[in-house]
């Protein structure tokens, strides 16, 4: 099994287009059958793969069922001879899963519960709690950067929101005997406008001991280095937003 992950699909089968680049952006035309073609082609039986967030332009869950039946396809099944995938635990876990973004108005984070017991075996949605992938544990939550579209202490408080979500999602799993863990967020972990290189964010990835920090949200090359890429303190950051991989989901975790 490998775990794969990308973000910022941006789907709107049946819901209003909010960012006209899509329309007319070279990267965004047609991109939907894009990923798919390259989901078919490097996901293999088993495999897992996690959307950073920013799955549809839907604001309510009836407006978004299509794009979740497309994101639904993307499994690329079970491995040979386990009905769950190596991944998955005795439960049957789905190999899709999902955390959630600044634009997914459809998922109430409070309503998370029901969105897993309603798409149980097919979607898995990371959000207080963990999805077990081998012997590590995948923890995540939406997360929050400053970036000039509210007040600073508006944005502390989010940030304080969002710090406790993740601090759920880590200690359910170390309750559970985790001690290797995968971190993603939808925001970058650092502020690029308050030229931050430490956070909350990046200090509770090191208090937990997170291999990797895998994140999103950040669109158009001026936007891929707002925040830490590469190795830091031990710790990788990866940036996956779907325009900066040209929609070929990247590999977190090797087979």
């Amino acid at each position: 099994m490998a775990l794969y992950a990308i973000g910022d699909l941006h789907l709107h089968f049946e819901s209003e287009l909010k960012a006209p680049m899509q329309l007319y952006d070279k990267v965004w035309v047609n991109h939907e059958q894009m990923f798919q073609e390259n989901c078919a082609r490097l996901l293999k039986p088993g495999d897992v793969l996690v959307l950073v967030g920013d799955h549809s332009w839907g604001t309510k869950l009836e407006h978004c069922q299509k794009d979740l039946q497309y994101i639904c396809s993307l499994d690329p099944g079970p491995a040979e001879g386990e009905s769950g995938g190596p991944a998955a635990s005795a439960a049957g876990l789905p190999r899709i899963v999902l955390l959630r973004g600044n634009h997914d108005m459809f998922w109430d984070a409070k309503k998370t519960a029901q969105l897993n017991a309603r798409y149980a075996g097919r979607l898995f949605f990371l959000q207080n709690n963990y999805y077990p992938y081998g012997n590590y544990a995948l923890v995540g939550t939406k997360g929050y950067c400053y970036e000039g579209l509210d007040t600073p202490e508006h944005a502390e408080k989010l940030v304080e929101r969002e710090t406790e979500r993740l601090r759920v999602s880590f200690e359910a799993a170390a309750a559970d005997g985790y001690r290797k863990f995968i971190m993603f967020l939808h925001y970058p972990p650092t502020s690029a406008l308050l030229w931050q290189r430490n956070s909350v964010f990046t200090k509770m990835a090191e208090k937990y001991g997170a291999e990797q920090v895998v994140y999103a949200h950040c669109h158009g090359e001026s936007r891929f280095h707002d925040s830490i890429r590469g190795w830091k303190r031990g710790i990788h950051y990866s940036l996956v937003s779907g325009d900066c991989l040209r929609w070929h989901p990247q590999q977190i975790l090797p087979n």
